[in-house]
């Protein structure tokens, strides 16, 4: 008898209602586990959505078997924080299934666009034969619509998305209006609305919550990481400030420009020395678990210089060319430059030269891709 290849029916429930709610840690694997867990999910929260899309994830379930395929049913979940942090802990819940079960391809049961963003992951594993959407049938009378409004504006995550946003817009509008600032309460209004957008578009905001989360973990574990961060941070910070102590030392005579070259000749020592004092840190903790130090962190240190060297001297060149310092350092600054640029293509070759043959593509953390180091 020919055995059949095995399917899988995925059900994701991204914002992880399962556990915050029922208390129901993912994956959930089969059909009983998958039916029991959208009963307590059903009797903590009636009004989930998730609860229709686990029920429809295991009618799918039974047509497929019913239609002789062979097929597993799973339940995926990720996090309140939706985003990176949710992504990952799916993609790390599907990597766990796919490693006990032997899968063919998915069928992806979706109870509305955020979960589809995860399609992506899915089709990157295995091929994804169908997507089934879940529609919650609802009263079409204006009470019905008043009440599923009234209802959706309780979600947490909803709230902080939309009427947070609002909130802080009337309250800046009101002191607009009190103190009769309108030329300048309109620029700032209008800076701090593309400044959420960016922030919404880019999910800027979760990256900034996972790293808080990862730098506490690190700090509980007493990592490396944590010091060399406090210490780049002050560099940055030294940078910022000293270079804006430059810009008002500055003579006042001058145009701004000269004050612009002022304070990057300043902050571009700190930023670089606070980048070099960075890639230290990631290579002490690299050596500490290596026994060696990675190639790489030469690479590093002569890019960084390279950049630090061309930006000084571009910052000086622009300065020169527009009249702002004076013409004497246009030659230095061009020599700076080519400088600059003889130092990066020095990195890529010695980045080309360090590479051992079968080495694997380096990621971000001066590490082989696919490599974990934890934090000591």
């Amino acid at each position: 008898m020919v055995s059949l290849p095995m399917r899988l029916v995925v059900g994701v429930d991204r914002d992880d209602d399962l556990g915050r709610k029922a208390g129901v840690p993912g994956p959930v694997v089969g059909r009983q586990a998958v039916l029991d867990a959208a009963l307590k999910l059903g009797t903590a929260d009636p009004e989930d959505s998730d609860t229709n899309a686990m029920f429809a994830a295991v009618n799918l379930t039974d047509e497929l078997r019913q239609a002789g395929e062979s097929v597993e049913v799973v339940i995926l979940t990720g996090d309140g924080h939706v985003g990176t942090v949710s992504d990952r802990r799916v993609a790390a819940q599907l990597d766990q299934v796919l490693a006990e079960i032997p899968v063919e391809a998915f069928h992806l049961v979706s109870d509305g666009e955020e979960d589809e963003y995860l399609y992506p992951l899915l089709a990157s594993r295995r091929h994804v034969d169908s997507i089934r959407k879940v529609y919650v049938r609802q009263s079409a009378s204006i009470q019905g619509t008043y009440y599923t409004l009234v209802r959706a504006l309780k979600d947490q995550k909803l709230r902080t998305k939309t009427l947070l946003p609002l909130a802080g817009l009337f309250i800046f509008l009101s002191l607009i209006w009190y103190f009769q600032v309108w030329s300048y309460g309109i620029i700032a209004l209008s800076f701090l609305v593309g400044v959420y957008l960016l922030v919404w578009t880019f999910e800027v905001d979760e990256w900034f919550v996972a790293r808080a989360e990862s730098f506490g973990k690190d700090l509980r574990q007493g990592s490396l990481t944590v010091f060399f961060g406090v210490l780049t941070f002050a560099l940055v910070l030294f940078g910022i400030l000293l270079g804006t102590q430059a810009y008002a030392a500055d003579n006042a005579s001058y145009p701004v420009g000269s004050h612009m070259v002022a304070l990057l000749s300043v902050a571009l020592l700190w930023w670089v020395a606070a980048a070099l004092v960075w890639e230290a840190g990631r290579a002490l903790r690299y050596a500490l678990f290596r026994g060696r130090i990675p190639r790489t962190v030469w690479v590093a240190v002569v890019s960084f210089t390279a950049f630090g060297v061309e930006a000084y001297s571009l910052t000086y060149l622009a300065g020169a060319l527009l009249g702002w310092v004076d013409s004497s350092f246009l030659v230095v600054s061009l020599v700076g430059v080519v400088l600059g640029v003889a130092t990066g293509g020095l990195a890529g070759t010695l980045r080309q030269y360090l590479r051992r043959p079968g080495d694997a593509p380096a990621s971000a953390e001066g590490t082989p891709t696919g490599v974990l180091i934890s934090g000591p």
